[in-house]
């Protein structure tokens, strides 16, 4: 029985070697994707040196072929929606219900555009925009989100709706949906550093 294992990872090598330097079939970007898992995290007054006291929240919401690994990276291919500065009242410290607008008043139910902003040299991507991964690391690319807005819904005091109505920078119309539990981790005691809040992001 073990030789017979054996045999059928020997043949399986052999039938996918046979298929030669095939590219993988290019991921398809779904301009009103399912987001099937997320979190937000909580960040306090995090402009509040900059006159804005209201508090601040980062969402995260991925579509169901991204996953984390063992030690807690990114892995797999799909679309993944970063907005960085959701502001909310200074009276809560979660996502509230309501409809928040793409502007940079920094008022509650807005969240900050996305945009490329360079600190000591490096250029960061902050604000929204959503990151396609392709299996083709090299492929894989940015969107800043420049307009709409995003809906939150809030059922059992556990479930989130979320419904998204964007645009890109380039004038890409972006939906989306997220209905599930959504953990809400404490950062506002983290040093602050006014680079990107994305645990995820990388450069291309």
């Amino acid at each position: 029985m073990k030789n017979f294992k054996i045999l059928i990872v020997i043949f399986s090598s052999l039938l996918f070697s046979c298929k030669g330097g095939e590219p993988s079939a290019p991921y398809v970007y779904q301009s009103n994707p399912h987001y099937a898992w997320g979190y937000a995290e909580f960040y306090g007054a995090y402009y509040a040196d900059y006159g804005i006291k209201n508090n601040t929240i980062t969402l995260s919401l991925f579509s169901d072929s991204l996953g984390l690994t063992n030690d807690g990276a990114l892995a797999g291919y799909g679309q993944y929606l970063f907005l960085e500065d959701v502001f909310i009242s200074p009276l809560f410290n979660q996502l509230q219900e309501g409809k928040y607008l793409v502007n940079e008043t920094g008022n509650p139910y807005t969240v900050y555009a996305g945009k490329n902003d360079t600190t000591d040299s490096e250029v960061y991507t902050i604000g929204a925009y959503i990151t396609y991964y392709e299996e083709n690391a090299s492929k894989s690319k940015i969107k800043l989100i420049s307009k709409g807005s995003f809906e939150v819904k809030i059922s059992n005091d556990t479930i989130y709706n979320i419904v998204c109505d964007f645009k890109t920078s380039d004038s890409l119309q972006l939906k989306g949906t997220f209905e599930a539990v959504l953990p809400h981790f404490n950062q506002s005691l983290v040093q602050k550093k006014f680079v990107s809040r994305n645990k995820f992001y990388f450069k291309f």
